[in-house]
C-alpha cells in the first residue's frame, strides 16, 4: 500500500537512517558498504573522465595547443635532463670609438673660456651664468660650490686636445695659464654639453 501522508514517510525515513545505529553489526555493515561505494567511485570516475581529458591534453609526444595564446608548444623530449635553455637577451651596444666631434671640441673650448673668466668682484651667480649654456643641468649645480676667486687660471693658452673620443662623449684637455682643464663633453638632446671637469696641476 503506498504511503500517502508526510508522517508515514518520515517514519520510513527514520527507520532507514536509524537502521545502522541499532547495533554494532548494523553499523559495521553500513561502513563496509559505504567504503565499497567510495572505492568503486574512485576507480570508475577517473576512467569515465579520462577519455575526455585525453582529448584535451593530447597524447604523449604530440604538439599541445594552449587555448590562451594559440601557439603550439614543442613535444617534450625524452631522456633529457636539466633545465631548458633560456632565451638570450639581446647584447647591449657598447660605446664605440669615433673621430673627435667638432661641436664637442668647440663646447669644451667655450666652457674653458667661461671657466677662466672671473674678474675681481664677480659673483658666483654671474660666473655660473657664463657656464650654463655649455653645461648639463645635472652638472651645473656642482659649479655653485666653486668660489670664482679661488680659480687660479685667468686665460686659455691653447686649443683643446682630445684625450678620448666616443660616438656619444669626448674628453679633452684645455691648457690655461694655471692648471690644465680635463673636460668631459657628452651628447644630449639639446646638443653637446660638459658633464665633468677635472683640474691637473
Amino acid at each position: 500500500m503506498p504511503i500517502r501522508t508526510n508522517r508515514g514517510r518520515a517514519a520510513v525515513y527514520r527507520r532507514l537512517w536509524g537502521w545502522p545505529l541499532r547495533s554494532t553489526t548494523h553499523l559495521t555493515i553500513s561502513l563496509v558498504v559505504l567504503a565499497v561505494l567510495l572505492i568503486a567511485a574512485g576507480v570508475l570516475v577517473p576512467k569515465l573522465v579520462g577519455d575526455n581529458g585525453s582529448q584535451r591534453t593530447g597524447r604523449a609526444g604530440e604538439i599541445s595547443v594552449n587555448p590562451d595564446d594559440g601557439k603550439a608548444a614543442p613535444p617534450a623530449s625524452r631522456g633529457t635532463t636539466g633545465p631548458l635553455p633560456t632565451r638570450l637577451s639581446e647584447p647591449r651596444e657598447s660605446p664605440t670609438s669615433a673621430a673627435p666631434n667638432g661641436d664637442a671640441m668647440r663646447v669644451a673650448e667655450q666652457f674653458a673660456a667661461a671657466w677662466v673668466n672671473h674678474p675681481d668682484g664677480i659673483t658666483t651667480e654671474a660666473w655660473m651664468a657664463g657656464l650654463k649654456p655649455f653645461t648639463t643641468d645635472e652638472f651645473l649645480p656642482t659649479m655653485s660650490t666653486v668660489d670664482p676667486a679661488n680659480i687660479a687660471a685667468t686665460r686659455v693658452t691653447g686649443a683643446p686636445v682630445p684625450i678620448s673620443s666616443l660616438t656619444s662623449s669626448l674628453e679633452a684637455e684645455v691648457p690655461t695659464d694655471g692648471p690644465k682643464l680635463s673636460i668631459t663633453v657628452v651628447s644630449t638632446n639639446v646638443g653637446w654639453r660638459v658633464s665633468a671637469l677635472d683640474q691637473a696641476g
